[in-house]
């Protein structure tokens, strides 16, 4: 068997694949950014085409740069945005419209009506979903009524749907030539149309959303020999697909998460907080959703909690593309850190609503608490400091939903990068929070599943001693301090609530 597992992680914001050893070592890796689209407020897109582009890119722009071909790997994990909707032509392969992405807010009129009419209590029953923005339902039923032509098509049997993880299966094993449309339990579990008891399309959802049940991708294991697909060197041998997951559950994966009660927290455009509740559905109470953790192929599923937060990594990029406040995301670390506190000043970042604990679309940013002393070093700690109080929100409603919490909170993720907000993360939980040697978990967790699948690993032993700790972050804030700063973040919060609802 060759000695090395690829994994392509196609994220929100760029596009990579990495090579991993059987130590779970980084051998190669390549990545490039994409086209973010707003056509209007509220609205963000990309190109499919371009996804499937860079994908292609960036797998043999890696395998070239360490003199590899696909016949040197033993399996594909693939890991992708959650929720981004893709719609296309079976018969061509050309996408209807630009993918809509998981950020996106333009189907909230609908998701209104649904909780208003009680649709919503359905989709929260069936699914384990609130009727939010966020999730593929609402972005597919607004395409199939405002895209020309595409409800037509999809009646016909001419259109698919899907996950990005499906477009990019459907393309890599053959396109309008065979391509298989498939997706897999954790992605299908993020679209407010699968039962997560069944874990099936379930048809009174899709009745709800007006979404033809033809459009829709067969539902498979997150784990297993799901496919062959071909990679980017022309005449290429066929490669075993070994896995396909939600970016945030893969990360559960390289995190080797897999027991109940183990947690990890994801900090990149969003921040995303999971809580692995093994073979339960717990129903949340507090604001958190019930999604699929993962699922091996001929085993039952292990589900999780999640808390799913819209904008921390965003927010950064925020001061620097929008403000001008920084040049580099990294330079918030040394200037957030020459002030002792935000000198009272709060950052609510609700650029597209508010989402768990809060699910508030109506919400939006704000910047409260200001005064003659502010600096913009102060602002960059309160960007640092929201994206800490947004962590605890969640963790909080984990703790009152499962009576439990972590000892110890996993990170990964770009932000872990900053040593001044790891420290505050810390702070402000009050539990130390552990950073592993190898950063890229969304990856790794890809090719971890991947591996198991064609027998790479011998199974969950082995990737737990793969895990190393890489750097530790002790509280040190007292209870007094902490809990007076997260008393502030909420009045803050509440100021940030129902602010599209006043607008003209």
């Amino acid at each position: 068997m060759p000695e090395l597992v690829g994994a392509l992680d196609q994220g929100t914001t760029s596009t990579r694949f990495m090579v991993f050893d059987g130590e779970g070592r980084e051998v190669a890796r390549h990545q490039l950014e994409h086209a973010q689209i707003f056509p209007r407020a509220g609205w963000v897109e990309h190109d499919p085409v371009e996804l499937l582009e860079r994908a292609r890119t960036v797998i043999g722009a890696a395998l070239r740069s360490a003199g590899l071909t696909s016949a040197d790997l033993a399996a594909l994990g693939i890991a992708n945005q959650r929720e981004t909707t893709v719609v296309w032509d079976r018969r061509t392969g050309r996408p209807y419209a630009n993918a809509i992405v998981w950020q996106d807010t333009r189907s909230a009129p609908l998701m209104a009506a649904m909780a208003a009419d009680g649709r919503g209590d359905l989709v929260r029953e069936r699914s384990g979903l609130p009727p939010a923005t966020y999730f593929s339902a609402g972005k597919l039923a607004w395409a199939l009524d405002n895209v020309d032509g595409l409800r037509a098509a999809a009646e016909a049997g001419d259109a698919c749907a899907g996950t990005v993880d499906s477009w990019l299966v459907w393309n890599l094993t053959g396109g309008p030539r065979g391509g298989l449309h498939l997706t897999d339990v954790t992605n299908a579990s993020r679209t407010m149309l699968m039962d997560l008891g069944t874990r099936q399309w379930d048809d009174q959802l899709l009745g709800a959303f007006g979404v033809p049940r033809r459009m829709l991708p067969e539902i498979v294991a997150s784990s297993g020999e799901l496919a062959e697909v071909h990679l980017a060197e022309a005449g290429s041998a066929p490669l075993a697909l070994g896995a396909l997951l939600g970016d945030q559950q893969a990360a559960m994966v390289g995190q080797v998460c897999l027991s109940q009660g183990d947690s990890k927290n994801t900090y990149g455009t969003g921040n995303f907080l999971l809580m692995n509740t093994g073979p339960r559905i717990v129903r949340s109470r507090h604001g958190l959703v019930t999604t699929v953790c993962y699922q091996v192929a001929g085993e039952e599923p292990s589900y999780a909690l999640e808390g799913s937060i819209a904008v921390t990594g965003s927010a950064v990029q925020w001061l620097r593309d929008q403000l001008g406040l920084i040049t580099d995301a990294a330079d918030t670390e040394a200037l957030a850190a020459r002030v002792p506190d935000t000198a009272g000043v709060y950052f609510v970042p609700a650029f597209s609503g508010l989402f768990a604990p809060y699910w508030r679309p109506d919400a939006r940013g704000a910047i409260v608490g200001l005064t003659r002393a502010a600096t913009r070093a102060h602002l960059a700690r309160a960007t640092l400091e929201a994206i800490c109080f947004q962590t605890r929100d969640v963790l909080d409603a984990m703790r009152r939903d499962t009576g439990t919490g972590p000892e110890v909170l996993k990170v990964d993720g770009g932000v872990t990068a900053n040593a001044f907000c790891m420290q505050l993360q810390a702070d402000v939980l009050g539990v130390p929070v552990s950073r592993p040697v190898v950063s890229e978990t969304t990856a790794l967790g890809a090719a971890y599943a991947a591996g198991c699948a064609v027998g790479f690993w011998s199974g969950t032993d082995a990737l737990r001693q793969d895990w190393k700790e890489g750097r530790r972050w002790e509280p040190g804030w007292d209870a007094e301090r902490r809990e007076a700063a997260y008393a502030g973040w909420q009045r803050a919060v509440e100021r940030a609530l129902g602010w599209e609802a006043l607008t003209p």
